[in-house]
């Protein structure tokens, strides 16, 4: 039998020792020494990984097939709604993939978050700034293209992922607005006029567009390429294929809703957490967890457990192989919920 001391790196016994040399390596959704690491052949960052390979994997049921196309087709917004794990995420990048449509655009929403957010961001204090150090004391306006003069101002102003997918393209960008139930009440109705009408302006742009050579401005994308906007007025050629995905915790209001396809996934199952685990861990941990897999998903009849849980209790009972396996694991899967 194991030993119960063996596999703890810490041990509560106030002797220092060398236990960190024995810690493994981290899960590849923690990796963040390598996370921003490329390939030899430039490709993106690893950290995508894990969702391009579930973008692979995924093999959606019909009713999910009929509801993405109804909204490729109609050029609407679709509202995915389901419970944590469910693979709301997984859909974005699944359709990213095979459509050849590039990386997937994502904006996690906070509380916080407001529209301007996911549009762009004007830094008039980095302009100001950059005036002040470069003009000589009582100077007049800087020279153009010197920093902060007028045909410079795109330096200062940087896309949003929403603004980033608005911009004109022969095919639609991806753009995963992620739990937008979580914002304040204001914001869902202050989507309704963009997701509408596939445009926005920047005033900032605006107000010098006639100043500025063919009164363009070249701005940084939230892909970190510069783009270049006419006028101070972005506007799509073809509608991004917008996903936006809730946990269920509030409703929306009904104008948001009827701009919207709404698709409702169930919980998942146990050939969909399979998936799961095995784009993230590889196959051998995915048979290694099947038992875990099954327990989950009879945890999750009764109680509000999330995918990731099953990740970590998966890979920990994998990597550090503790005695206690199965009482390791119920104390990592918590339920989210409260007892009733």
């Amino acid at each position: 039998m194991t030993d119960s001391s063996e596999w703890l790196i810490y041990r509560g016994a106030g002797e220092p020792h060398d236990g960190m040399n024995r810690l493994p390596a981290p899960p590849p959704w923690r990796d963040f020494a390598s996370r921003d690491a490329t390939d030899g052949d430039g490709s993106e960052d690893r950290r995508l990984g894990a969702y391009r390979h579930l973008a692979e994997l995924h093999r959606p049921g019909a009713e999910e097939l009929e509801m993405i196309n109804a909204a490729l087709y109609l050029r609407r917004p679709l509202l995915v709604t389901g419970s944590p794990g469910a693979g709301k995420s997984t859909l974005a990048h699944s359709v990213a993939y095979e459509l050849g449509l590039g990386n997937v655009l994502r904006w996690p929403i906070v509380s916080r978050s407001t529209l301007r957010d996911g549009l762009y961001h004007y830094d008039a204090i980095a302009r100001l700034q950059d005036v002040q150090l470069a003009a000589p004391h009582g100077a007049g306006p800087a020279e153009p293209g010197a920093p902060g003069s007028v045909e410079g101002i795109g330096s200062y102003i940087r896309l949003g992922p929403l603004g980033t997918a608005l911009l004109p393209s022969e095919t639609p960008r991806v753009l995963l607005i992620d739990e937008l139930d979580k914002s304040d009440i204001d914001l869902p109705n202050d989507l309704l006029n963009v997701l509408e009408e596939g445009e926005f302006e920047i005033p900032e742009l605006q107000r010098v567009a006639d100043r500025l050579p063919d009164g363009e401005a070249a701005v940084l994308t939230a892909d970190g390429t510069k783009a270049r906007v006419r006028d101070g007025r972005v506007r799509c050629h073809a509608f991004p294929f917008v996903v936006l995905t809730s946990n269920g915790e509030r409703d929306f209001p009904a104008p948001l809703m009827r701009r919207c396809i709404h698709l409702e996934l169930g919980r998942p199952d146990h050939k969909r957490l399979a998936t799961f685990v095995r784009a993230h861990l590889g196959d051998e941990a995915a048979r290694a967890g099947d038992d875990l897999i099954t327990h989950f998903l009879e945890r999750s009849r009764s109680e509000l457990v999330a995918a990731d849980q099953l990740l970590n209790a998966i890979h920990l009972t994998d990597a550090a192989a503790p005695p206690s396996r199965d009482r390791l694991a119920d104390l990592l899967i918590q339920r989210l919920d409260r007892p009733r």
